[in-house]
């Protein structure tokens, strides 16, 4: 196993391909003062297939770059539960309305599934469960949530997946209408990566 170009103990590997998530998670991490890479450092790095559990998803994805890169390394599985839709998409947010969809193309998919529902009830959580691998070592997993409501049409350019139709509770602004470091305090991915805080803190020194 290779810990690849510029890897050391203090690396931590963030399992995930996705670019909005690899920016928002560098900023989560930063206070830890590691060397952060990501798959694109590590291309025979392959992630498992996704099911219908965020904790079983993340921690099947952060094993498997861990035993395949000798590094610590970090995934998440998250998504977006609507009530009026039994809480779907869940799980299957990325996958949401089929391969050809955009993030634009699910959220469109979306706002027309909750439509033809019928129902006024627009409230919808994002959940996010983090997981830490180690080789040799238990996964670590926390969970976070953000509640909120779905919004009748997409307001705002920043963030990405669902965040231009999902409003937080308290905020009168979309996910994606919101300033990053606002976004990243009160997040699932946010509250999840905080939650895993004391993990990280062993598998770093406390650093």
């Amino acid at each position: 196993m290779s810990r690849g170009p510029g890897a050391s103990p203090r690396t931590l590997l963030l399992a995930t391909a996705n670019r909005g998530k690899l920016r928002e998670l560098a900023a989560l991490l930063a206070p830890l003062g590691v060397s952060l890479r990501s798959l694109a450092d590590f291309p025979g790095v392959a992630l498992p297939p996704e099911g219908d559990d965020y904790a079983e998803n993340a921690a099947a994805k952060a094993s498997a770059a861990a035993r395949a890169s000798g590094l610590a390394a970090l995934a998440d599985d998250s998504g977006l539960e609507v009530a009026a839709l039994g809480a779907a998409p869940g799980p299957r947010s990325a996958r949401y309305g089929g391969p050809g969809l955009d993030d634009a193309g699910r959220s469109a998919h979306l706002l027309e599934a909750l439509a033809r529902t019928g129902s006024s009830d627009r409230s919808a959580r994002f959940v996010c469960v983090a997981a830490l691998a180690r080789p040799g070592a238990e996964v670590a997993l926390a969970r976070g949530e953000c509640r909120g409501r779905i919004l009748a049409e997409p307001r705002g350019a920043a963030g990405f997946g669902y965040d231009p139709v999902f409003q937080p509770d308290g905020y009168a602004a979309s996910l994606a209408e919101l300033p990053p470091e606002l976004k990243n305090r009160i997040s699932h991915r946010a509250r999840a990566v905080a939650a895993l805080g004391p993990a990280l803190e062993r598998a770093f020194g406390g650093c």
